[in-house]
């Protein structure tokens, strides 16, 4: 099959871990460990998200007394593209010896008129108490919100992804048998003026929903969201609590999720099946081979069945 891997941001960076690369490289070992059992026998896109990441910097850029200004979010998450694309890429070279495997610098348009720009809501960087949180947001102009019960994180706009700008570059490497990284952070949003050239743009685009959409360009098989939860929740936080195990995307769409953590995977599994009536699932990151065997994780299919089966 032909599949695309979304890895959550705790592949490489656990809640309240130093985001020492040495910690995160280490956490990486064990998640390529996964990523070279589904390589060996399927086509394989990994994408990745950076919401730590791209906080970090962006905190390190704005207290730089060398900057007249703070590198702006395109710029960051092309630097965070290339640090974690170059991790994977040189794990992934060390798993799968006489593999070709590349990591991609890769650009996703989004509207310039999009209203996520007026409605900040993707948590990037690390968790505060709130009053930190607060502190920060006036001393670096921040928007702030809760993530959690307990936790406050800065939040950017997350316009709607359009198109990955190299798309027809990545289906060529897939069909050439190249294991591709690409796409990390949602790719780097860009936007096109009226002469059709590209440029950046203060955003994060949600990882999850940029790999669902180039899951459909490039005719995956399945989508797997690969995090550290088993199985979504139905009645998450309540005593009727309960594992969904086989479901459609109708009768997810009819239960509420957190917007700022499984609302955006729920979505973006939901728009791949019903575009491409094809499987999608969330799940554990171990679990991977079990959630394509239909044994593990949250599976999405047009008739709540995997593998597929006919109702004729």
């Amino acid at each position: 099959m032909r599949v695309i891997v979304a890895l959550g941001g705790n592949a490489l960076l656990r809640r309240g871990q130093s985001p020492d690369a040495d910690a995160q490289m280490g956490n990486l070992r064990t998640v390529v460990k996964t990523l070279a059992q589904l390589a060996r026998k399927h086509e394989l896109i990994i994408t990745h998200g950076n919401g730590p990441q791209v906080g970090m910097l962006a905190l390190e850029s704005a207290a730089d007394p060398n900057l007249t200004r703070p590198y702006p979010f395109d710029t960051l998450g092309a630097q965070t593209q290339g640090m974690i694309g170059y991790w994977l890429l040189q794990a992934l070279q060390n798993a799968l010896p006489g593999r070709q495997v590349l990591a991609m610098v890769t650009q996703t348009l989004v509207s310039a008129v999009d209203p996520a720009f007026d409605d900040p809501t993707k948590f990037v960087g690390q968790v505060y108490e709130r009053e930190e949180a607060e502190k920060l947001a006036a001393e670096y102009g921040w928007t702030v919100k809760p993530d959690g019960p307990h936790h406050w994180r800065r939040v950017v706009p997350s316009p709607a992804p359009q198109r990955v700008v190299e798309t027809r570059l990545v289906r060529k490497m897939v069909r050439e048998g190249v294991v591709i990284v690409c796409a990390g952070g949602g790719g780097i949003p860009v936007i096109r003026d009226a002469q059709g050239r590209l440029s950046g743009v203060e955003a994060v685009v949600d990882k999850d929903l940029t790999a669902s959409m180039l899951a459909e360009a490039l005719d995956c098989d399945a989508f797997l969201i690969l995090t550290d939860v088993p199985r979504v929740m139905k009645h998450f936080g309540t005593p009727r609590q309960e594992e969904i195990a086989h479901t459609t995307p109708y009768e997810l769409r009819a239960m509420d999720f957190p917007a700022g953590s499984m609302g955006p995977k729920v979505e973006a599994v939901c728009r791949f099946v019903e575009t491409t009536g094809d499987m999608a699932a969330i799940g554990k990151l171990d679990e991977a081979e079990r959630i394509l065997g239909g044994y593990a994780g949250t599976i999405v299919t047009p008739n709540a069945r995997w593998p597929l089966t006919s109702t004729l």
